[in-house]
């Protein structure tokens, strides 16, 4: 899953929620000098990427862009699914993507000071694009690749994913409407089994 998907799962704490934003910008042992909470986020996000990695809806949608995009295909899909929940996010929360994306956009300017570099550059230009509420557009989302596609180390067909989206649109979002209740059934209780250790706080109910 991609950003919006993983703050989306993260309930309302607001160690765990910048611990898994910042899950993919921490190596190895790094994780140890942060607060037990953000440790906590950073295992909810891993928990979170091999429960996506192993269900048979992400293998079908990536499978459907193998031709085109390659080793870049799970990339592409995650991107595909947020696209999805921005599109519907009312259906997922209460709160307008715009008023929450541009809440977290502060929000995290607050940790500035314990992001990892990689993690700031990502933020940098999170907020000037605001990716969080331009994946619910195709517009969006192709500003989005043609940045990725300018950023990674080898070639790739990041530049067409907007094309391979509106070829199978539906079948793309048929596969992200099975699959992404059922990941939110178990964020929600893999965040419990992981804030069993501080019962002084309890986790959230997604919204």
């Amino acid at each position: 899953m991609n950003f919006l998907a993983h703050l989306y799962l993260s309930g309302d704490i607001s160690d765990i929620k910048i611990g898994n934003f910042i899950a993919d910008g921490v190596r190895g042992k790094q994780s140890k000098t942060f607060s037990t909470q953000i440790q906590q986020g950073i295992l909810l996000h891993r928990a979170i990427d091999t429960f996506t990695d192993a269900h048979t809806c992400v293998d079908t949608s990536i499978a459907r862009l193998q031709s085109t995009q390659g080793r870049f295909a799970p990339v592409v899909v995650d991107i595909f699914y947020d696209h999805f929940l921005a599109k519907n996010w009312q259906t997922y929360h209460k709160q307008p993507l715009a008023e929450y994306a541009q809440e977290f956009y502060t929000f995290v300017r607050t940790y500035w000071e314990i992001l990892p570099q990689r993690v700031r550059e990502v933020v940098f230009y999170m907020e000037k694009q605001d990716w969080l509420y331009n994946y619910a557009s195709i517009k969006g989302m192709t500003k989005a690749f043609e940045g990725m596609s300018k950023r990674t180390k080898f070639a790739s067909n990041m530049l067409t994913a907007p094309q391979d989206l509106e070829k199978d649109y539906l079948l793309f979002e048929e596969d992200f409407t099975t699959f992404f209740p059922q990941l939110v059934d178990f964020s929600k209780k893999k965040l419990e089994e992981i804030l069993q250790d501080t019962p002084q706080e309890k986790p959230q109910e997604i919204l």
